[in-house]
């Protein structure tokens, strides 16, 4: 079985969310679980940080492993979805595991499969826990929650710190309709005994946490209770500021080389899980470290699609911000940025609320409307209909590459700017 084969294998014969939707969703952990015990527990053989939320987990997590990298430490790094290859979730030191480790690790336990039928995500979990166990050599690990937080199927390790980004309305069918309830599954990864850092502290949600933290004996920090960001400017390609603790000067000149606007949230909360990380007596991390993590994430762990620039003429940038408040952060960022015309290449997935995320859109723009090549994309011919009703302008392509083609041909000719977005599977087709 060549690599090309167990890619088939896994997508066809298991249940993949991020492709298919709902069916493919698990509400418990009896998979995860049978997996963990069949691979002799892999969980418990290396450290880890939690990192759930609905927007900012993964740039956190990236921000993380840079800066634990930096310490020297030897550090790996699972996050989800992927955007080109599967093996993007599962990383050590910024290398991607093989795929001959993926072809080694399927073949050795297809009975166990077999038997068990997990889900895609269960799958990859497993893959990556049993990747990092063989490592011996590592030091730490940084582990994204999927979705939610309770029922996670990350959710079988004991972390050192556990950290929880900003609450808002995303896979409402699953997690709740308030962010009440919503906050309610992402404190399931609090861990007895272990602290939990809130990178955003939000009126209906702090509550959640408190009282979670509180019935686990679990130290709580609100990072942006404790540090500030003064002076935040893009220079060179870098999002530059100074950090202040309780009011004092912490860090000066700080650049970080994630430059979207709404990065200054998830970057109080990495600082303040790498202090509460340095509380736990097991680690020295300085803040040299956090400064040279920040700073040099695309050598140490490179994250794509997070306000990434795809071209200067036309300017073309793409981000995954999809949900609401992912959305409204990007928008934000993209009004300060847009040129006279923009042309905005547009592609969703069919169980989120659309209707919500079209009112926030710019009518000004001019849209390319496509969909990602995906079963759980929206159909074209939809969201045409929907764009029609509400009186914008745009066209539709068969494909996302299609659209961005035509776009970036009509920027050209108007000096206007190209943003592509909507869906982490939009951005996917063309990073």
């Amino acid at each position: 079985m060549n690599y090309e084969q167990v890619e088939k294998f896994l997508y066809s014969k298991l249940p993949v969310f991020h492709r298919q939707g709902a069916c493919a969703y698990k509400a418990n952990l009896d998979s995860t679980i049978a997996l963990m015990s069949a691979l002799h527990n892999p969980e418990k053989k290396f450290r880890s940080i939690h990192v759930a939320g609905t927007n900012g987990k993964g740039s956190s997590s990236h921000l993380l492993a840079s800066i634990l990298r930096e310490n020297r430490l030897n550090v790996g790094l699972h996050t989800s979805p992927h955007l080109k290859d599967l093996t993007e979730r599962i990383v050590v030191n910024g290398e991607q595991a093989s795929k001959n480790y993926v072809i080694q690790f399927v073949k050795q336990n297809s009975k166990i499969i077999q038997q068990i039928q997990p889900s895609f995500f269960e799958m990859m979990v497993a893959m990556a826990f049993n990747y990092f166990a063989r490592k011996r050599y590592l030091s730490i690990a940084v582990i994204e929650v999927g979705m939610g937080g309770r029922l996670d199927s990350t959710n079988v390790i004991t972390p050192e710190v556990s950290l929880i980004t900003n609450i808002s309305f995303d896979h409402t069918q699953f997690l709740g309709d308030t962010l009440s309830k919503i906050a309610g599954e992402k404190a399931g990864i609090i861990k007895e005994n272990i602290p939990v850092v809130i990178s955003q502290t939000q009126e209906e949600t702090k509550p959640v946490f408190i009282q979670k933290a509180k019935e686990m004996n679990s130290k709580i920090y609100f990072a942006d209770e404790n540090f500030a960001i003064q002076n935040d400017r893009i220079k060179d390609n870098y999002l530059v500021m100074d950090i202040t603790k309780n009011g004092q000067p912490y860090i000066t000149n700080l650049h970080c080389g994630l430059i979207g606007d709404y990065q200054k949230k998830n970057i109080l909360g990495v600082i303040q899980t790498i202090e509460a990380l340095n509380e736990t007596g097991k680690y020295n991390i300085s803040k040299q470290d956090i400064a040279d993590g920040m700073k040099n994430i695309a050598k140490n762990f490179p994250l794509k699609g997070r306000w990434q620039t795809l071209s200067t003429f036309p300017l073309t940038i793409c981000d995954t911000g999809h949900n609401e408040d992912g959305l409204k952060h990007v928008l934000a960022q993209l009004e300060r940025t847009r040129r006279k015309h923009l042309h905005f290449v547009f592609g969703v997935v069919n169980d989120k609320d659309i209707d919500t995320e079209i009112d926030m859109l710019p009518k000004d723009a001019i849209y390319y409307l496509c969909k990602a090549d995906i079963p759980r994309g929206l159909s074209v011919d939809i969201l045409a209909d929907k764009f029609k009703a509400k009186g914008f302008n745009y066209k539709t392509f068969p494909s996302v590459k299609d659209a961005l083609m035509q776009a970036q041909t009509d920027a050209k000719q108007d000096f206007g700017m190209v943003f592509v977005g909507g869906s982490t599977y939009t951005v996917a087709e063309i990073v």
